[in-house]
């Protein structure tokens, strides 16, 4: 059993093929980010990644199984431990970013040379990106055309019970240790995030559990607001496999009434389709994450020479305080409400005129909850050159923003302390890096450059 990123043993349609094709099984995790260039997994990814690892394999060795975790090239350490073990088949969750898709292909083409079979099976998405398309037979391009027919066409079916028997090995290959993947950063600065998550099966259950019995029914009415705890916060645990999107949707829809969803879990199962519509427009042009959809926009004119200003945006120093707080946010704990991302990626794109592909290589790096197509729809979409993309012209207003959602300033005051105390933006807060309505003209002018 070949674990990638479905690092759970509940409701894992390749373990249970894996346990019902043989009387043993060797699960094994190979650390391979050169098969993931130029998108290896960032630093806060990385620390997920460990803490993830650690708990699958307490939660294997509870149940008489191991973790057998290898470092490097996954095709030649596949086949080498098929042969090793005399394995007559390898089993594992299929994966649709571009790079992952190219590993699995060669991989099946390694193993079957060598009469190993080689199994992919469903589990990261509700449905396979291939599988929705329009009447004419093309990918999607628009989001609620793509909701109406997941929502009409999903019956994702029960999910898998967590296995009884994991049907150990009589020998177990030889493991490196997890510390010698060297995912940790060598100097700690993850106190905050530790602080804040529970990476693992366990952590994601249980904040699902706890979602859905007390904060699902009021999910539209909080979702919005960055100071209220009215979201789920299971992003890492969807990205990192150790809760199904499955278990989510059921989840969502027994709360909500199966028959007839209640109008909050249909509101949640419409924020699993966006993730479901980012890979699907992954999977269909592959070369977004670093070119934009809209071919216009590969002309547009960017600001040159913009170093300094990214700096002060990654630190939270642009003094616009919704914005700082929600880079500060991002720094301590790995993560930033949907709300404030939004305004933090337009105010780089549109106010400061720095390129999306910028902000998108942070938030790769910061974000526990990285995932390509997740990371590159959002950038896309705030940019206004992706699939169903806000017309470039409609830019957050920081302020606005902050008054309507944040009207108390619990959320600010939270992040930047240095304005707590201050009825105005004083010495200790950096003066606004461009003013709003400026550099809201500048943009337009610069988008009406690219004609229609």
């Amino acid at each position: 059993m070949w674990f990638r990123r479905d690092l759970r043993l509940t409701d894992n349609p390749a373990l249970a093929a894996a346990l019902a094709a043989a009387d043993e099984v060797i699960p094994v995790f190979v650390f391979d980010p050169a098969s993931e260039h130029p998108w290896s997994p960032g630093a806060a990814s990385r620390w997920w990644l460990h803490h993830s690892l650690a708990a699958l394999d307490r939660a294997l060795r509870q149940r008489g199984s191991r973790l057998t975790i290898l470092a490097g090239d996954s095709v030649e350490l596949l086949a080498g431990l098929a042969r090793q073990s005399g394995a007559d088949s390898v089993h594992w969750s299929g994966l649709h970013e571009p790079a992952a898709a190219a590993l699995e292909a060669r991989c099946s083409l390694r193993l079957r040379r060598q009469g190993v079979q080689a199994q992919s099976h469903p589990g990261a998405l509700l449905h396979a990106p291939q599988r929705l398309l329009t009447a004419a037979g093309e990918p999607y391009r628009v989001f609620t055309p793509f909701w109406k027919n997941l929502r009409n066409t999903c019956s994702p079916g029960p999910a898998l019970p967590l296995p009884r028997d994991l049907k150990p090995a009589g020998r177990w290959p030889e493991t490196l240790a997890l510390d010698a993947l060297g995912l940790l950063p060598r100097i700690d600065w993850t106190g905050a995030m530790a602080a804040a998550w529970t990476p693992g099966e366990a952590g994601a259950l249980e904040r699902l559990d706890r979602f859905d019995a007390d904060r699902l029914d009021r999910y539209q009415a909080d979702r919005d607001f960055p100071v209220r705890d009215g979201i789920s916060r299971l992003s890492p645990h969807l990205h990192f496999g150790e809760i199904s999107p499955r278990q989510a949707w059921l989840a969502a829809q027994a709360r909500g009434g199966e028959v007839q969803p209640s109008a909050a879990a249909d509101a949640y199962c419409r924020q699993l389709a966006w993730r479901e519509f980012a890979h699907h427009l992954l999977a269909h042009f592959p070369a977004t994450p670093a070119e934009p959809l809209q071919r216009k926009f590969r002309d547009f004119p960017w600001r040159t020479g913009y170093a300094g200003l990214l700096r002060a945006w990654q630190r939270g120093r642009t003094g616009y305080p919704l914005v700082d707080a929600g880079m500060r946010e991002l720094w301590a704990t790995g993560w930033m409400h949907n709300r404030v991302r939004m305004v933090v990626a337009s105010f780089l794109v549109k106010n400061l005129r720095i390129p999306w592909q910028e902000g998108a290589r942070w938030f790769w790096d910061t974000l526990v909850d990285a995932d390509l197509a997740n990371n590159t729809l959002g950038w896309q979409w705030c940019a206004g050159c992706g699939a169903d993309a806000a017309p470039y012209f409609r830019i957050f207003n920081p302020q606005l923003q902050a008054q309507k959602f944040d009207a108390q300033g619990q959320y600010v005051g939270r992040w930047v302390p240095e304005l707590a105390e201050l009825p105005l933006p004083g010495p200790a807060y950096p003066e606004p890096l461009v003013d709003f309505g400026e550099s809201r003209k500048q943009a337009l002018d610069a988008y009406r450059q690219l004609g229609p």
